[in-house]
């Protein structure tokens, strides 16, 4: 018997106008309003339809890059060197494929911290507390061959924005990244825009600022010459809980990234390493925490992090135990090993919503990037408020938006469980910390929707 020749599947369909959809849809509707009922404006200023077609994309998206692959992270405070290298090897054993190590002083010895860990195999990531571009000279040279698999994550304006201080001041701060750029390690700048999802700043304003930020130190290497220094860039992204935006947002980022390289006629790709919100997460219910991280790994996976870290669910009250972190580590060998999420090579291509979305925070991220870049560049928004300002104005519409139970925590703000209590489970204080300290710019604060509301219930239990 002949093999007939396979016909591919839709030309047995004739192809349907996104105006024929529409008229279907308004049919459906019997008699409803069509713009009232299905059409909605995301925070970002983003009209969203309920379906999209192949009309809706003036143009094909460039790719944004494919990611094969992503890897588990895991992050681990390293104020003492031997109890963080145990609790590595232990997470290298259950499944861990990245660390990430918190130093917080030059106390903390590299030999003792990564002993037995095999870092030309491991790839393993620092966040310093501090900058003594001695200390980290000699962490690269104790670790040798491994060097390539070392992320430094040298972020002075990141700490500028979080802290309201230098490390040293400006000058001694680029002179120590200067330092770091000549030793040849791979990846040394990283862009933290966490600090701007878990403040309150929408998805235009963290792509937005996020280029900024890094575009002062693309913009500081060239006129120093030094441009070639510049290596793999690293973005460190918190994703929330608007499922297909964050998706989007990654991808928006990405292509917002290769444009800013098009013009110093640069072709490097950005590293991104996404976890999840620490915005939308709470005290009461907690065990929604885990669902919230569960969809919040999946957006960042989908959006093409290279790395993914997640948190334990009791995160903001427990100090770090076994059980959630173990529960955290277990979340994403599911989505790895059992949900197959490293099985297809870019699932969003082809979407056209996230396409459409991607489109529109792409460029509305560009425009806040080139007003940003008029006005002086991030540095000096910084320093004037411009940024803490308008960041606030967006936590403040949002908080509104909670408040009145637009924006949905489950547990919190609606199906609520009165007779939950929690006052005798705290390790941790759980609200936003203020303690008066001389800083040269007023610091960009990370807080949490539900705080407010937690305080009441924890003084009425």
């Amino acid at each position: 018997m002949s093999k007939k020749q396979a016909t591919p599947l839709f030309n047995d369909f004739p192809p349907v106008s996104a105006k024929a959809w529409k008229q279907k849809i308004q049919y459906d509707l019997k008699g409803a309003d069509y713009n009232t009922e299905l059409l909605w404006t995301s925070r970002e200023g983003i009209h969203v339809k309920p379906f999209y077609h192949r009309e809706d994309l003036e143009e094909t998206l460039p790719a944004t890059g494919t990611i094969t692959s992503w890897k588990i992270g895991q992050s681990m405070y390293a104020g003492n060197a031997k109890s963080a290298n145990k609790r590595a090897l232990k997470g290298l054993e259950n499944g861990v494929e990245v660390l990430d190590f918190t130093i917080p002083d030059i106390e903390v010895k590299p030999e003792a911290l990564l002993r037995g860990i095999d870092l030309e195999k491991i790839p393993v990531s620092f966040q310093f507390q501090f900058l003594s571009g001695s200390y980290i000279t000699s962490l690269l040279k104790s670790v040798g061959k491994g060097t390539s698999n070392l992320q430094l994550n040298i972020d002075i304006i990141g700490n500028l924005a979080r802290t309201g201080n230098w490390f040293h001041n400006l000058n001694k701060d680029l002179e120590e990244l200067e330092v770091l750029l000549q030793t040849g390690a791979d990846t040394i700048l990283s862009i933290d825009t966490t600090l701007y999802e878990n403040a309150g700043a929408d998805m235009v304003q963290q792509l937005g600022y996020g280029l900024a930020h890094a575009h002062e130190y693309v913009q500081h290497l060239y006129d120093k010459g030094l441009l070639n220094k510049l290596g793999r860039v690293t973005f460190k992204v918190s994703v929330g809980g608007n499922y297909f935006f964050e998706i989007a947002k990654l991808r928006a980022l990405r292509l917002l990234w290769k444009t800013l390289m098009e013009d110093y006629g640069l072709t490097a790709d950005c590293h991104i390493i996404a976890e999840p919100s620490k915005r939308n997460k709470t005290l009461y219910d907690y065990n929604m925490n885990m669902v919230r991280t569960s969809a919040e790994s999946m957006s960042a996976i989908l959006g093409g992090a290279e790395v993914v870290f997640n948190h334990p669910y009791d995160k903001i009250y427990h100090k770090d135990n076994g059980f959630s972190s173990r529960i955290a580590l277990n979340q994403l060998l599911i989505l790895k090993e059992e949900a197959y999420f490293n099985s297809v090579h870019n699932p969003a291509d082809g979407a056209y919503y996230i396409a459409f979305l991607t489109a529109q925070l792409a460029e509305k991220g560009l425009e806040l990037f080139k007003l940003v870049e008029r006005e002086g560049g991030f540095l000096r928004q910084l320093k004037n408020g411009t940024v803490q300002q308008k960041i606030k104005e967006a936590a403040i519409k949002q908080q509104k938006e909670f408040d009145q139970g637009n924006e949905v925590l489950v547990g919190t703000n609606k199906f609520v469980h009165g007779s939950d209590t929690m006052k005798a489970d705290l390790e941790l204080y759980p609200f936003v910390k203020t303690r008066s300290r001389k800083t040269l710019i007023v610091p960009i604060i990370e807080s949490r929707l539900a705080e407010a509301m937690e305080q009441k219930r924890l003084n009425d239990e």
